[in-house]
């Protein structure tokens, strides 16, 4: 199976997402780029390219998302870790969405 790109989604609902984390292998004219954006009331808010995609098709991978007070930190599977802001300022998020062309074998919510 071809693999162009998966997203996590987090927030209140499809239309407010705190969090749009989105590694995108070859899809929307990127290739080996990640992609994080917050939507509110369903438009895209100002996106943000950190860096660090180390992810291989075919291959399983970890990625670690806490909410802490300045954003959320999410540690890829190279042990890569940026903050993406809360800028909702919630501390609590009751929607999760995956999306695009990978698969989730398991999920740990603490």
């Amino acid at each position: 199976k071809k693999v162009f790109f998966f997203s996590v989604n987090i927030g209140h609902n499809d239309e407010t997402l705190a969090l749009h984390l989105n590694p995108r292998f070859d899809a929307s004219g990127d290739k080996d780029t990640i992609v994080c954006n917050s939507k509110k009331h369903g438009m895209w808010e100002q996106e943000v390219r950190p860096g660090g995609f180390c992810f291989l098709r075919g291959q399983n991978f970890k990625i670690i998302i806490k909410l802490t007070c300045g954003g959320f930190l999410i540690t890829l599977p190279n042990g890569f870790q940026f903050t993406f802001p809360n800028r909702f300022c919630s501390d609590e998020y009751s929607y999760f969405c995956f999306d695009g062309d990978a698969s989730i074998r398991s999920i740990q919510i603490y």
